[in-house]
């Protein structure tokens, strides 16, 4: 059988998602392809005909996936058409993330085919304390272009819809992660709790280096950030995703937590994406 069109569904505040799912994109070689890019906005009512495939990807916070990014996905509804679920990650770990994406889609009408997990530079990631920095990189990015290809044989293969059968993405491989590192991690996490080190709320805000003008507002998924009062976070809406930090000109933003410690020390060994069709 033939799709004859894929739409890439993505939430990317710090565009990690995004670079990982147009790479899926391409890969599968369908020449008619249109985005639906909900980071600053709902996706509103939008129907996903069956002959689409949608290519759905969203980044995981705290082990699930972003809670804005389902929010924003609501609306959207499909009669069965085939779905692509993709998490990306911060090289932690990304826990039930894809179930959670995977049964949320499903609850939408789409059929998922397909699933993965990819690793992306972590939101806490600073030159001082680099979290798989600068991922996805071109290896990463490779391999999102064979999924799409695999993805591409899998539709071909299949006579109709109901041929093209949907995965268990439960059953994915887990990436290897060594032991002791990550016991180091959940003790010092332990610690970390009980010292009652309070933990910031929102980036911060060097006054002098801030210009004002008004790129963290426009691109903060939230809406935490007016225009004009750039020095201030408004901490209740703030999803910590760190996109005002990574895109700021004026390097005016930091988001200096503990964790961003425990995190560059603990997972240094970098994880390898996983796919599942």
């Amino acid at each position: 059988m033939n799709i004859d069109e894929v739409q890439l569904i993505t939430f990317s505040p710090t565009c990690t998602s995004k670079q990982v799912g147009e790479a899926i994109v391409y890969g599968t070689g369908i020449s008619s392809v249109s985005k639906v890019d909900f980071t600053l906005e709902a996706a509103g009512k939008r129907e996903v005909p069956s002959y689409a495939l949608a290519v759905i990807t969203v980044p995981v916070y705290g082990g699930h996936v972003a809670s804005l990014a389902l929010e924003r996905m609501k609306e959207l509804y499909a009669d069965g058409a085939p779905a692509v679920v993709v998490v990306v990650y911060g090289n932690r770990a990304y826990e039930k993330a894809l179930m959670e994406l995977d049964a949320f889609v499903t609850k939408l009408g789409f059929k998922v085919i397909a699933g993965a997990t990819f690793v992306g530079e972590h939101s806490y990631s600073s030159e001082k304390y680099p979290v798989a920095a600068g991922r996805p990189d071109a290896d990463d990015l490779e391999y999102a272009k064979l999924f799409g290809e695999k993805i591409r044989d899998k539709i071909a293969a299949a006579e109709d819809m109901e041929k093209l059968y949907g995965v268990d993405v439960t059953r994915i491989q887990r990436p290897r992660q060594p032991f002791f590192p990550l016991l180091r991690f959940l003790r010092r996490v332990v610690k970390l709790r009980k010292s009652g080190v309070p933990m910031p709320r929102t980036p911060e805000v060097d006054a002098e280096r801030c210009t004002h003008c008004g790129y963290c507002a426009k691109h903060c998924p939230a809406g935490a950030i007016i225009k004009e009062d750039e020095c201030n976070t408004i901490a209740e809406k703030c999803i910590k995703c760190c996109a005002c930090v990574k895109s700021c000109p004026q390097k005016a933003r930091a988001y200096d937590t503990p964790f961003a410690v425990l995190l560059s020390d603990c997972f240094k060994k970098q994880k390898e994406d996983r796919i599942i069709l």
